[in-house]
């Protein structure tokens, strides 16, 4: 809530930003947090996932439906058939005769599983007309009513292990979504600092230009003077003819950014953007028991752990049954007649019975169903081993990210602190250049300290997000607002309520 919250300030924001600026000079500044929140309201990734997230609801409305009651109609109307076909004579003998029929048939059962047993129970009523064409007479037959079932015996139960692990994989789902989402905030956070960095470089590279051209208008003017030698004045021309490659590159570099950005978050590309370092840094202590307790409850590997557990089971079960004795047991009691009328089909119909055990027992299959079973153990006792080794690198993996975050910290004030000294340093350097205080060697050296410190300080800014979202992304936890981290789905809202209509 607080997210979307958040996207529909940005995007008030944005339009009137747009409103009072000029077509040719709008420019919009975004923060780390609008980026995000661009990238998982509008772009194409978050459809994608919203979308997949929507699959896996039907997906499990069609299993809560599975096992609902369900009322079939079901018949021919009509079945006309003109043709020759063997007919059996009262001796026993074949005679081919042709006939000519019209038939019309129909059958409304009422059907149901019992899940937990895997039986089959139904209850239906049907009739059956036929016309003879050729004789001109009309004959009827039916079931009134009729009751039945069907019942395996020592075979595998389906819809056991399907009412076990279908649950298991929308709650996966259910998770995956919020994990997605999590991840499309990791990559924006990349391209984020791809162009904050770019933008570094490139502002880098302004600033260095104008100070080449700066020093050199000074050096132009020493030189009349006779204060400087040729050599120095070329080498100042030189870094003037750099910096304007740089420039040059940095520009390039940064439109290809640009763009990048832009079509992942889903803004329009005439849109001008200024990104802004993102300085508001809460630097606070994350406890790794809390972090591992938070992953266990909220990511979907939990679940998927245990749901491989059960298939390995389910799959021993199955080679077991399909390896040993099964039977099925079937069965039905109903009313049926004949007659000349229809109605008469109604009039003191007569009892049918029916009961029947279907049983496969196999004699002789040269070892197969030892081996079959055997292999199935073998297949459980493996996945069991990589459940427990997945585990424990699961496990392992939340606790040397949160070590990791920690180490971050430290170096992010480290980094903090050697950019402002070397930008202080360089200030001073080119003061002294200058004034002729220091040769243009000593200011190079000044201008790569300033360049490496500022992109280091980005750099560690960068880690530290990074490390963060990936994080929340291991956990689906916010350690800030200390909760589970949730999000809701309008494409799902929209087809529910289009459903409900």
């Amino acid at each position: 809530m607080k997210r979307r919250k958040t996207v529909i300030v940005l995007f008030f924001t944005l339009a009137f930003q747009a409103a009072i600026a000029q077509p040719d000079s709008a420019m919009f500044k975004l923060t780390l947090d609008d980026v995000i929140d661009l990238a998982i309201t509008q772009s194409s990734a978050i459809k994608y996932v919203q979308n997949q997230n929507v699959n896996y609801y039907w997906r499990y409305r069609n299993f809560k439906t599975r096992f609902l009651p369900n009322l079939v109609l079901a018949g021919d109307l009509p079945d006309y058939s003109h043709t020759t076909r063997p007919i059996t004579q009262p001796d026993g003998s074949i005679q081919f005769k042709q006939i000519s029929n019209l038939e019309v048939s129909s059958r409304l059962s009422l059907n149901q599983s019992i899940p937990q047993l895997g039986t089959y129970i139904w209850a239906s009523t049907s009739a059956y007309g036929i016309r003879n064409l050729k004789n001109d007479e009309n004959s009827f037959s039916g079931s009134p009513f009729s009751i039945g079932f069907q019942q395996p015996l020592f075979s595998y139960n389906w819809m056991k292990w399907y009412r076990k692990t279908e649950p298991m994989i929308y709650n996966e789902a259910q998770k995956r979504f919020i994990e997605d989402i999590e991840e499309i905030a990791v990559a924006a956070t990349h391209r984020y600092f791809n162009y904050l960095r770019v933008q570094t470089n490139y502002n880098l590279a302004k600033s260095n230009l104008a100070n080449s051209r700066n020093n050199l208008d000074i050096s132009e003017t020493k030189r009349r003077l006779g204060q400087i030698s040729e050599n120095d004045y070329s080498r100042i021309e030189l870094s003037v003819l750099n910096a304007q490659k740089a420039l040059n590159q940095a520009q390039m570099d940064l439109k290809n950014a640009d763009f990048e950005l832009k079509s992942y978050i889903g803004l329009e590309q005439t849109r001008e953007i200024e990104l802004q370092i993102p300085l508001n840094i809460n630097l606070f202590e994350i406890d790794p028991e809390v972090a591992l307790a938070k992953a266990k409850e909220n990511r979907k590997e939990t679940s998927y752990y245990q749901r491989r557990l059960i298939s390995a089971d389910r799959e021993l079960a199955e080679a077991k049954s399909s390896t040993g004795l099964s039977a099925t047991l079937r069965g039905s009691y109903g009313l049926s007649n004949s007659a000349d009328e229809f109605m008469g089909i109604y009039d003191q119909p007569e009892k049918d019975r029916m009961l029947r055990v279907s049983v496969s027992i196999p004699i002789l299959d040269w070892g197969q169903s030892a081996s079959t079973v055997k292999l199935a153990e073998s297949q459980r006792d493996l996945t069991i081993y990589d459940v427990n080794k997945d585990i424990e690198d699961f496990e392992r993996g939340v606790i040397v990210q949160v070590e990791q975050f920690s180490l971050l910290k430290d170096q992010l004030k480290t980094a903090d602190e050697a950019d402002k000294v070397a930008e202080n340093g360089y200030q001073i350097a080119l003061k002294k250049f200058q004034n002729g205080e220091l040769s243009i060697t000593d200011l190079n050296i000044a201008l790569q300290e300033r360049e490496s410190a500022k992109r280091d300080y980005i750099r560690s800014i960068q880690n530290y997000w990074l490390a963060y979202y990936q994080l929340r992304e291991l956990t689906l936890y916010d350690f800030e607002q200390k909760r589970n981290i949730s999000y809701g789905n309008p494409m799902l809202n929209d087809e529910l309520e289009r459903f409900s209509f």
